[in-house]
């Protein structure tokens, strides 16, 4: 991914001020993370109102080695409002980017992030100006490469060009019942230009194993099955799935649970049949193939 490899599954930090974690606690977490391979840790500016970033920064405080050995996404890009005197809004204007960045970096307490994201697509992105924000970002050494996050085709083809083809991921929503971005054409677009996406809510924010919709209840009946097939676990199969597309993508896992990270890894490690690949594409009722 350009200039910086990132853990084949992320561990991602967007419930982390919820979990009521100290920041021994939160240390110990992300060397547990370690320990199993995974050294990509995904957070962002609105996360927590900026609360996630200072957490991490704050642990990271705690062991200044850790800086070097892990990576940290974050991502700019979201303004929110109070909804009284401010309405929240997208900017990825010059000046905002880069002085967002530099917010972020405070919080975090590190001099860098290795990965910086815009992270919603903005109507009125200008893809030249928003460009050339990440560009000298990564000139002066603050970030070490950019992406983006929720794109479709046309906004990521049009900051890939301005950019020179710099961008090195578009982290997106899929999961087996969330199929936009197949339809959009954004898989093939990156499958196309050799671009890993990241993939936030793999297991559709839990409601594979909770929800009670007739389309839910149709992909667990295939992910049950197909766990006895191959020995796993109902969530290792989805992170199967996701990982067996060409497109070689790194899903997010945003559980605070061991036993859950260590899931995603078994998935990774899991290669569907072909034929089963499909079954989990078809299971829910909203792709049909032709």
């Amino acid at each position: 991914m350009g200039d910086i490899t990132l853990s084949r599954v992320v561990q991602g930090y967007w419930r982390l001020t919820s979990w009521g974690w100290s920041p021994d606690e939160l240390l110990h977490h992300m060397n547990e993370c370690l320990k199993r391979g995974v050294t990509t840790f995904d957070t962002a500016a609105v996360y927590g109102g900026g609360e996630c970033e200072r957490q991490i920064g704050k642990a990271l405080a705690l062991d200044p080695s850790l800086r070097g050995r892990i990576q940290l996404v974050t991502k700019v890009g979201i303004v929110p409002g109070d909804g009284v005197t401010s309405y929240s809004h997208y900017n990825t204007t010059y000046h905002h980017v880069i002085n967002a960045c530099k917010e972020c970096l405070k919080r975090l307490g590190t001099e860098y992030a290795d990965l910086l994201l815009i992270h919603r697509e903005d109507p009125c992105m200008d893809p030249r100006e928003c460009g050339r924000a990440l560009k000298a970002l990564k000139t002066e050494g603050l970030i070490r490469a950019y992406g983006v996050s929720n794109f479709d085709p046309w906004k990521f083809n049009a900051l890939y060009h301005a950019v020179e083809g710099e961008l090195v991921t578009n982290q997106i929503e899929l999961n087996p019942v969330c199929f936009e971005h197949f339809e959009s054409g954004m898989m093939d677009l990156l499958a196309d230009y050799g671009i890993h996406p990241m993939i936030w809510s793999p297991l559709a924010g839990g409601k594979l194993f909770t929800g009670t919709d007739d389309e839910i209840l149709r992909v667990r009946f295939v992910l049950s099955e197909l766990a006895e097939k191959y020995g796993t676990t109902e969530s290792a199969v989805v992170y199967a799935w996701l990982t067996s597309h060409p497109v070689k993508a790194l899903p997010v896992c945003g559980s605070n649970r061991i036993d859950r990270l260590e899931e995603a890894l078994e998935g990774v490690e899991t290669r569907l049949e072909h034929m089963d690949w499909y079954r989990i594409y078809t299971a829910s009722g909203q792709k049909v193939l032709r």
